[in-house]
């Protein structure tokens, strides 16, 4: 697991609390409103984190309906089963790239800002294939560039001017994987034959600047990274809520969000 991927220690917390509610509220109401809320639907959930995207999903779908949650970091899934309390969810710890279910063994398969953390993309959209049945869709969202969303564009720049030799480049993963072309030649290569790419824009609101930003320093492995150069996490904090406090004001937070929601069957 590369290191741009391990969400691990406080991190979950901090992700829940202070960019939850800003970034991934927002397309999780999107994601679930794309899947058919029938009787029995089984749904498998890539990369859950935790669990923001699945709660919302369990409360939009009959009882009957069986969603299965997955993520490969253990830190966040114990935190998403933690906070299930909504009604049966069968939680695993499962690689996106190596899932652990049999072929066609599911109806649809969501990942929410998930397929841009995988070393292997291709791989990871091949196995969405397998395990769904014919028929069968796989509903995604990655993120746009970071000049699209002014919060990470923000980020981006203190974080050039604060590190110039050797600036952190976490931000780089989740943010670098949008290019349409290479969205639709990853899923073509994974199997997927109709490949549809939506281009949602939706804002998103947080508490304060102050809370974003805490989440940002401290919510992701960014912080680790930060912390390799001697950094002081509070201090970065606070630097980072005021630029995001003069683009999107100081409380509450407010920004442009801007992501592709791919949609593919095969």
């Amino acid at each position: 697991m590369s290191t741009a991927a391990q969400f691990t220690g406080e991190i979950p917390a901090y992700y829940d609390r202070c960019l939850g509610p800003v970034m991934f509220e927002p397309y999780a109401e999107d994601l679930v409103a794309r899947v058919p809320a029938r009787d029995g639907l089984r749904v498998l959930e890539l990369a859950c984190g935790t669990g923001i995207v699945t709660r919302r999903l369990r409360g939009a779908l009959p009882p009957s309906a069986a969603i299965t949650a997955t993520d490969l970091n253990a830190a966040m899934l114990d935190h998403a089963r933690a906070a299930q309390d909504g009604g049966p969810v069968t939680w695993e710890r499962a690689d996106a790239a190596a899932l652990p279910f049999a072929d066609g063994a599911f109806e649809v398969v969501l990942c929410q800002f998930g397929l841009m953390f995988l070393p292997d993309r291709v791989a990871g959209f091949a196995e969405a294939r397998r395990v769904l049945e014919a028929g069968g869709v796989l509903l995604a969202s990655v993120w746009r560039a970071a000049a699209e969303n002014p919060y990470a564009h923000a980020a981006s720049e203190l974080l050039a001017r604060r590190f110039p030799a050797d600036p952190p480049r976490f931000l780089q993963t989740p943010f670098g994987y949008h290019d349409p072309e290479l969205l639709r030649a990853d899923a073509a290569a994974g199997g997927f034959a109709q490949i549809e790419l939506d281009d949602v824009r939706l804002e998103g609101v947080a508490e304060s600047a102050e809370l974003m930003a805490q989440g940002f320093v401290r919510g992701s492995p960014l912080s680790a990274e930060l912390l390799a150069r001697g950094c002081d996490l509070d201090e970065l904090a606070a630097e980072l809520a005021a630029e995001l406090a003069r683009i999107g004001g100081a409380r509450p937070f407010r920004t442009a969000l801007a992501a592709t929601v791919i949609s593919a069957r095969s």
